[in-house]
């Protein structure tokens, strides 16, 4: 087997003429790809209903302690394993240590695993964009969505009775995510981040405004706001503020590391953290202005409590708002449009960052170029993803997926990157020495201790705690069998194809000395390098 690492001496044929990685144009570019990444789905539907229901005001406390002591210092960690060792996951891992690669094809599988279903959830966005217009679930939203929209099975399997009104919308936006891919960093994800990201805020700001004047948001907002200072001491709370920073910034699963590496030399890493950081919650805070509002008008129309009528996920975008889109007359198309367009919006950016995952690594592993990458695995993403999601069967599919690729895969792999980078390889020193020559914000010992030890210890209590819940009450009164597949199958699987994946060669161009890599004071070096390469 070839190694990614070669000595001097190891061969006396000269390297293959090295492809030039691509790059950000600037820093900006780079910071509104990762904005977008970070900005997704979850901002919107999952973050109001965890502050409203850990607490309320309260809950803000924890989330930004959260925020300061483990996601920003996780992502630092994610910038400067990319940046420093400019590759993907596989390759970046490879380069800090030949033995930790397949760390590298783990995040990377959780990324496709991600966007295979979180592609359709957008198309049923595009759809209900559509359906605010005419208000085409008619008085019973839950039944519409189930029924008429998904025609979701009555059996928990997994059958090829495809949806129509879901498949073409998710073949288009297959279609339109891969040219985007297909042109590139600059011309494709930077420019794709640029157009969606200022719609989506200013959209969602018009929409924040509309919701506000709204009868009886001030009862919204006070429900989410209302501090109950009490749950301050309930660990769960804080778990669940930690868990919520996890998994909105897109640390730990190789996104930050993948787009980091497309950075230039002398880039200002922490700098830039702490923008995608605050930037991130800064748009969840404005997501549950928006969203409490309009369930406060919703509780009010309907004579029920926020408590009553306030969800998450799937059942508060595409049955509660449609609800109140149904109640708010004139203004209910205008609200509907602009709420369903930004989760496509938000969408978007996050799905181009996950497939540039899988892509980028498939590049770097076998050589290709951009485009034919593209064509190969983003084709092959594209087509599970259309075989199984627009389905009968997919709602159930997605729920099984979602939860265990989340809560066991991005929590075991963030936290194995963690104790691996930090007390096995003890290469916490040197990734600070290189975020400190090139970055504004220098860190030290403070950012060594949150990131090697209070984020491992916070992840470990995360993971534990699934591990446990689920194994002994399975999910949602599933099938075990189903559960077993779909869910520990699924992640058993990713683990094992990890291990299969850093076993397969090299080829000569994808070798170390044919990419420059970034020394501790910003310039390029080529090749095997003492400082730049770790064996």
């Amino acid at each position: 087997m070839s190694h990614a690492v070669q000595g001097p001496g190891d061969s006396q044929r000269p390297p293959e003429a090295p492809r030039a990685r691509e790059n950000f144009t600037g820093r900006g570019a780079f910071l509104i790809a990762a904005i977008g990444s970070a900005v997704g789905l979850g901002n919107i539907w999952r973050f109001p209903y965890v502050a409203y229901s850990n607490g309320g005001g309260a809950f803000i406390l924890p989330y930004l302690i959260a925020l300061l002591t483990a996601g920003i210092p996780l992502l630092f960690l994610d910038y400067s394993i990319g940046h420093k060792f400019r590759g993907s996951p596989p390759m970046a891992m490879r380069r800090l240590n030949r033995r930790t690669e397949a760390i590298g094809w783990w995040q990377t599988l959780i990324c496709f695993v991600i966007v295979v279903y979180y592609a359709v959830i957008i198309a049923w966005a595009i759809r209900y964009a559509g359906f605010s217009v005419t208000k085409a679930w008619g008085k019973d939203p839950e039944s519409f969505l189930v029924k008429d929209f998904l025609q979701v099975a009555s059996t928990t399997d997994v059958e090829f009775h495809f949806v129509p009104g879901v498949l073409w919308p998710l073949v288009l936006l297959w279609v339109f995510t891969l040219v985007v891919m297909a042109l590139g960093v600059q011309k494709g994800v930077t420019w794709a981040s640029k157009i969606f990201m200022p719609l989506l805020t200013v959209m969602f700001i018009a929409l924040v405004v509309i919701a506000l004047t709204l009868p009886g948001a001030t009862k919204g907002l006070n429900a989410l706001f209302t501090p109950d200072w009490g749950a301050l001491t309930n660990h769960q709370v804080w778990m669940a503020a930690y868990g919520q920073i996890f998994f909105s910034l897109s640390v730990g699963f190789g996104i930050m590391v993948t787009y980091a590496s497309y950075l230039k030399p002398k880039s200002d890493l922490t700098g830039s953290g702490l923008v995608v950081g605050f930037a991130n919650s800064s748009f969840e805070i404005l997501a549950g202005l928006g969203v409490f509002a309009a369930l406060g008008f919703m509780a009010q129309a309907s004579g029920k409590n926020v408590h009553d009528v306030a969800g998450a996920g799937i059942g508060l975008a595409f049955i509660a708002f449609p609800q109140i889109i149904s109640q708010a007359g004139a203004l209910g198309p205008l609200l509907g449009v602009l709420f369903f367009v930004s989760l496509v919006f938000a969408g978007i950016t996050s799905m181009i960052s996950l497939l540039e995952v899988v892509i980028a690594a498939f590049k770097d592993k076998t050589g290709l170029g951009r485009v034919s990458s593209t064509l190969i695995i983003g084709g092959l993403t594209a087509v599970v993803s259309v075989a199984l999601f627009p389905t009968t069967t997919g709602l159930n599919l997605l729920d099984v997926t979602d939860h265990f690729i989340n809560n066991v895969g991005i929590v075991g792999v963030a936290l194995l990157t963690a104790v691996v980078v930090t007390w096995v390889l003890r290469d916490l020193p040197m990734l600070r020495d290189h975020l400190n020559a090139i970055s504004s914000f220098q860190v030290d010992r403070v950012w060594r201790f949150l990131a090697g030890v209070l984020s491992p210890l916070v992840l470990l209590g995360l993971w534990i705690t699934e591990l446990i819940t689920v194994g002994r009450h399975g999910y949602e009164n599933m099938p075990k069998a189903f559960v077993g597949t779909f869910g520990w199958g699924m992640s058993a699987l990713v683990i094992v194809l990890s291990v299969v994946l850093s076993f397969i060669p090299w080829p000569q161009r994808s070798a170390l000395h044919t990419e420059h890599l970034v020394a501790d004071d910003g310039t390029p070096i080529a090749g095997d390098h003492k400082e730049g390469v770790r064996r």
